[in-house]
């Protein structure tokens, strides 16, 4: 089978063994868009935003079920990072590899670095199916939530889980 993403998710799910169902669909840029191809209510859609520190030295992966909001103000408050903003697309790009719209935990794979630290919100540790795009919009891969974490502890990059929303 052909996969449509990139090529290096796919290559380390399989040397890490990571099983995974992949679901082509249109482009969804939005998770208003997205949510019209959901369709396993036993898996966790993420939402994964990309921020950067108010000197622009540092950057965070904040994921977060999808269906949930973010106040940016509390979000600075719970991170303990001091101020933040979203980071730009050139930053996106050379951080993670990525486009707006795209973003994902698999965008780590381009961070040979190991720069950006990931936040996830705690309730996704105990998720018993995770969905996230592989680093393309056009796409969608349900991954066990073990099978998960066992990726993120390869990536080399720091992560922790904390309570994002109330």
């Amino acid at each position: 089978m052909i996969y449509i993403g990139q090529p290096e998710v796919y290559r380390t799910l399989e040397n890490l063994q990571i099983p995974f169902d992949y679901s082509e669909h249109p482009p969804t840029p939005t998770i208003e868009e997205a949510r019209l191809y959901w369709t396993d209510p036993a898996t966790t859609y993420c939402k994964n935003l990309f921020f950067r520190n108010h000197k622009g030295n540092r950057h965070f992966l904040v994921i977060l079920n999808a269906l949930q909001q973010l106040d940016i103000h509390d979000l600075e408050q719970r991170l303990h990072q001091g101020k933040i903003s979203f980071a730009s697309e050139e930053r996106m790009h050379r951080y993670l590899g990525l486009k707006p719209g795209s973003v994902s935990p698999f965008g780590l794979l381009n961070d040979t670095t190991h720069h950006v630290r990931v936040f996830f919100d705690q309730r996704l540790q105990t998720a018993e199916k995770l969905a996230f795009h592989p680093n393309d919009n056009r796409v969608s891969l349900v991954i066990r939530g073990a099978d998960f974490w066992r990726y993120m502890d390869w990536t080399g990059n720091g992560y922790e889980f904390t309570k994002l929303y109330d």
